[in-house]
């Protein structure tokens, strides 16, 4: 490695330490960072009336029919983030030939549980009904999430009440990656999961782990080992319900990873800390 790119690789590391600390260097990475070749297909496509209900897609560089797509949650505990600060996670992802959308949804306290997960499945509503526009094959679609937005994916993928209340076929729905998501996290011990979930009738229906079943759909978990904001318990206990139901699950455990650098590895910059990109992408393709 040349000093050039030894520095550049060091600054954008520098950055990524911050990442969790707040929403401005993360914006900057996002202005920053080097980026995948891929397209913006459309931007600002809204899936409902409020401002967040809105959604961006990315296209692979070379367009081509019948593409898979993927949809993308973010994280930030449910009340934090935008779809504009991971435009490099749409386009790594297009990069690897799929039509991307990245979403945004209602936060707390706007909204509690349920009703951002409802957000996330009119988004695939709306992705299901204009994906062929953008090059990507509608009845083949995956969903990948990080922290907070794996819980979606993966609620969503578990769970298929929400798709069929927002008239989607489950079916369609052919994998899901969760990036350091938790699944499994009762009692409700810190105030970030009691805003957003106490108010919760029945808790144990907000909770990916309960609706692990036979038809559970194909699964990819990832987490860092050095993650201490969403503990990689939660993946091992998914991890073990999915294999004890027979589900089709492909786990990694990643040694001195925290819980932002589990997302950050899909940027090109740090994309050689853990292969987190290959790892699922191939596993999403085989599941096509």
């Amino acid at each position: 490695m040349t000093q050039t790119r030894r520095t550049l690789t060091a600054g954008f590391a520098a950055v990524a330490a911050l990442v969790a600390a707040a929403c401005s260097p993360l914006t900057l990475f996002a202005t920053l960072a080097p980026r995948d070749p891929a397209r913006r297909g459309a931007a600002g496509i809204a899936y409902g009336p409020d401002p967040r209900q809105a959604l961006d897609i990315y296209t692979p560089a070379v367009p081509a029919p019948g593409r898979p797509v993927a949809v993308f949650f973010y994280g930030g505990s449910w009340d934090s983030g935008r779809r504009g600060d991971y435009r490099w996670v749409g386009q790594a992802l297009a990069s690897r030939g799929f039509v991307t959308v990245v979403a945004d949804y209602r936060l707390y306290p706007q909204v509690r549980f349920p009703d951002f997960l409802d957000d996330c499945a009119a988004a695939v509503r709306l992705t299901v009904e204009h994906a062929a526009t953008y090059g990507g094959d509608p009845s083949h679609i995956v969903l990948v999430g990080h922290s907070a937005g794996a819980y979606n994916a993966m609620m969503l993928a578990l769970d298929p009440s929400y798709l069929r209340r927002a008239g989607v076929d489950p079916a369609v729905i052919r994998s899901v990656a969760g990036l350091a998501g938790p699944y499994d996290f009762l009692p409700l011990d810190g105030p970030i999961t009691r805003q957003t979930f106490g108010e919760a009738a029945d808790l144990t229906l907000t909770q990916p782990i309960h609706f692990v079943g036979a038809g559970a759909p194909r699964v990819f978990l990832a987490t860092g080992e050095a993650d201490t904001t969403v503990r990689p318990r939660n993946s091992r206990k998914l991890e073990a319900a999915l294999r004890e139901a027979g589900a089709t699950v492909q786990a990694e455990y990643y040694p001195g990873v925290d819980h932002s650098g589990i997302v950050l590895a899909l940027s090109r910059p740090l994309r050689g800390r853990a292969p987190v990109l290959d790892q699922m992408t191939a596993f999403l393709m085989a599941g096509l």
